[in-house]
């Protein structure tokens, strides 16, 4: 499904011998900014002071610099296993922010439906539950936003 396996060096991504904290990070924050949009990491950035600075600094060399860059799975699949993470652990903001990501990644509406019908099977009805809400909130404000974009109706 992913192609061949990956061996050696380069099956870590950006997350190489030679590389750099630096060459580390301006991956992650690369993939980050693709993955998220630039308007969201500019906004976490901005917001940012001395007691969350190092928390930024961790998840984008860590998250987005030593894993979503890794060539062994699709950013699809990555963004179905954080929406299910997000779900199993009740991260509901999170998760909207996924959900966008997700669509961003490639995925279908219809793919995250599954996604999360599939959650209610092993992460709990009530968390799927919550979840459709959450999802069904972002489908909607990011239909009204495209609404207002074009003056056109987008579902049309």
């Amino acid at each position: 499904m992913t192609g061949p396996k990956q061996t050696g060096p380069e099956r870590n991504g950006v997350v190489q011998p030679e590389a750099t904290s630096q060459e580390i990070y301006d991956g992650g924050m690369k993939v980050r900014r693709e993955v998220l949009g630039a308007a969201h990491v500019d906004r976490a950035n901005a917001n940012k002071d001395s007691f969350t600075e190092d928390f930024q600094d961790m998840i984008t060399r860590i998250a987005w610099g030593g894993i979503w860059t890794r060539p062994g799975i699709s950013r699809q699949m990555r963004s179905a296993v954080t929406i299910t993470a997000m779900v199993a652990h009740g991260h509901w903001d999170e998760l909207a922010m996924h959900i966008r990501a997700a669509l961003t990644n490639g995925l279908s509406r219809d793919e995250i439906k599954e996604i999360l019908l599939q959650t209610a099977i092993y992460c709990g009805v009530p968390s799927a539950n919550t979840a459709f809400k959450t999802a069904q909130q972002v489908f909607h404000s990011m239909d009204n936003t495209a609404m207002d974009d074009t003056g056109t109706d987008p579902t049309v």
